[in-house]
Formats: C-alpha cells, sequence, structure tokens
C-alpha cells in the first residue's frame, strides 16, 4: 500500500464513522435501541471518557484525555509518513492507516461535537444546535453498535456469577472503534510483516 492509498483508506473511513455517527445522533435518542438480530442491535450511547467507558476523574479528567489524544494523533501521523517513506510492508501501513483514521473520527467527537449538538437526553439531538450540550475539546464519542452475542442466567455450579444474568459482548462501539481494532489486530498477528527483521550482513573471516 502506497501512501496516497492509504489516505484514500482514512478518508472512507472518516466519512462511514462520521456519516453514522451524525445519523445517529439526529435521528436517536440517547440509549434509543432497534434490535436488528437476536445478536445485533443499534444502540445509542455516548461515552465521556476511553475505551470500555473508563474516565479519567477529576475536573479536568475530559480535557486532559482529548489533549492526549490530539499528541497521539499527531505521533501516529507521523509514523504513517515515516512508514511509507522508508517503504514499510503493506501491511504495516494499513495496519497504521485504520488505526489514525479510527483515532481522528473519535477524536472530532471529542473536540467538536460538545459546541455542535444539543443534549441527546429524551431529545433527537439538533445539528449546530443554539444551545450546545458542552464545549470545545469536551464532546461526547457516539457509539451505536451493540453485539450482545449471548445473554442468560448462568449455572448456579459457576462461583462468584453463579444465578445472575450475564451477556457477552457487553460493550457498545462504532465504526472508528472497529478501525483501531483491526489495525491492532493486524499488527499483533502479521507481526513478522509488519516489521521484518533485517538480516544482518555476514562480515568475512580474514
Amino acid at each position: 500500500m502506497t501512501f496516497k492509498k492509504s489516505i484514500i483508506v482514512i478518508i472512507i473511513i472518516l466519512l462511514i464513522d462520521q456519516i453514522s455517527k451524525i445519523y445517529i445522533k439526529t435521528h436517536f435518542q440517547l440509549h434509543e435501541e432497534i434490535v436488528v438480530f437476536d445478536w445485533f442491535s443499534i444502540l445509542f450511547v455516548e461515552n465521556e471518557g476511553m475505551a470500555w467507558g473508563a474516565k479519567i476523574p477529576g475536573e479536568y479528567g475530559k480535557l486532559f484525555l482529548t489533549l492526549f489524544r490530539l499528541v497521539a494523533i499527531v505521533g501516529i501521523g507521523y509514523w504513517l509518513w515515516d512508514s511509507a517513506r522508508k517503504r514499510a510492508s503493506g501491511i504495516l501501513l494499513s495496519a497504521v492507516a485504520l488505526i489514525f483514521a479510527g483515532a481522528l473520527g473519535n477524536i472530532i467527537d471529542s473536540v467538536f461535537y460538545g459546541i455542535i449538538f444539543d443534549t441527546s437526553l429524551q431529545n433527537t439531538a439538533t445539528m449546530f444546535a443554539n444551545d450546545p450540550y458542552g464545549t470545545v475539546f469536551h464532546g461526547k464519542v457516539v457509539d451505536m453498535l451493540s453485539f450482545p452475542l449471548y445473554g442468560g442466567v448462568l449455572p448456579q455450579w459457576i462461583p462468584f456469577w453463579g444465578g445472575e444474568y450475564f451477556t457477552f459482548f457487553d460493550p457498545v462501539f462504532n465504526v472508528a472503534d472497529v478501525a483501531i481494532s483491526t489495525g491492532v489486530g493486524l499488527l499483533l498477528v502479521f507481526n513478522k510483516k509488519a516489521f521484518p527483521n533485517k538480516e544482518k550482513e555476514e562480515t568475512p573471516v580474514a
């Protein structure tokens, strides 16, 4: 993959990610759900923090997280550019492009959504609202893909959780998250192709 193709991949992912998020924001109320299959539904939630809904505590936790993401995206962008300049493997360029696109997609939410949309709580949000729900750098990331692959009461013989209702898989995510996970997965599965070891030239023995 060339650098130009990487840019095309990034643009396509960003378009799909942002179009899907804007549609959900302007057509769904918070926590509204449409069940597509037993194992898949469209569920609108907003994530104020990191993956799995984790948050950085404190008044400036959200601001710190957004600024950290901005610094990280610059680093990932340089990694992509430098890898292309060094003619790295297509696997590496594909993976980094996916990670960059996903990270940028969620950064757009964090930076701008707070000043673009009004609240989604018991309300279908309006784009470019007169009364936005937040401020710059304090937007919430939109998630909507839910895959509750299993749901049921666990057998009593299971320690600690026996008899309790359990669902797998609980996290709700978005297209940007899928891109990041896919990119990381490519690096893990195809590690040797992504980071080939250069054979050391043998020094002739005198």
